[in-house]
């Protein structure tokens, strides 16, 4: 265990893994959703131009699925420290997610940012407007605000720019400690963000069911599944 100085302002970047004990599937595990489906047809522009029924009802079925998932206890924990962690230590706490879910907000995490879009949005192509969705879009819903039947999932497919990374780059840069939480290290730019940190000078911190393939550029890796170390690391940051 490597000693740290204790952070005020903490960046915590989380992937699939901290959603897999809620019953959602990760990309690239064993049974993941890329053994069922190749990514190129149905997470690319590409894929949604070729194929739009097979793209919107894959999203239609993830979208669905996704809402009868329950947050555990490692969303609850990061909620926790996304509440306490400003009246304890002064600082700030955001919480960096590739996953499309909505586990971290019904946790009860305020601050979060989804730099890979939510399965719980639809984007109109014709006017720009994002919209909250909870239903399907294969029968080519209008838009609420232009009426257009131009919507698609508002997720970050592959070949495309993820959200806000001018956002998330400036708090990296503004960051004491990041933290990267059951992330694969394979996808970037989200992967790179350890290197950014480390070149800064910020320390970093991996918690994860096993090392990923960026866990060198860490300074301390903890593993374990994510209900067990996430809510153990909150508790000994609260309680130091």
């Amino acid at each position: 265990m490597v000693a740290m100085n204790r952070p005020r302002n903490i960046v915590i970047l989380t992937g699939a893994g901290i959603s897999a004990e809620s019953g959602i599937d990760t990309f690239r595990g064993g049974g993941g959703l890329w053994e069922q489906h190749r990514v190129e047809d149905v997470a690319t522009p590409e894929a949604f131009e070729r194929d739009p029924d097979l793209v919107l009802r894959f999203y239609d079925m993830r979208r669905e699925a996704i809402q009868t998932k329950e947050p555990n206890a490692a969303h609850h924990a990061l909620a926790r420290l996304d509440r306490e962690w400003p009246k304890k230590a002064g600082g700030e706490v955001l919480i960096v997610t590739q996953n499309v879910d909505d586990l971290h907000e019904r946790g009860g995490a305020l601050n979060v940012l989804h730099m890979h879009g939510e399965h719980l949005n639809a984007w109109c192509m014709a006017c720009d407007e994002r919209h909250r969705w909870t239903g399907t879009l294969i029968d080519r819903p209008p838009c609420p605000a232009c009426g257009e039947s131009a919507l698609r999932p508002d997720v970050v497919w592959f070949g495309e720019v993820p959200y806000r990374m001018e956002d998330i780059y400036q708090a990296v840069s503004g960051a004491d400690l990041f933290v990267s939480i059951g992330t694969s290290g394979a996808v970037y730019p989200a992967a790179g963000l350890v290197r950014s940190a480390r070149d800064l000078g910020v320390q970093t911190l991996e918690l994860n069911l096993e090392r990923s393939q960026g866990s060198a550029w860490f300074h301390e890796t903890r593993l374990g599944p994510a209900t067990e170390i996430v809510p153990a690391w909150v508790e000994e940051l609260l309680s130091s």
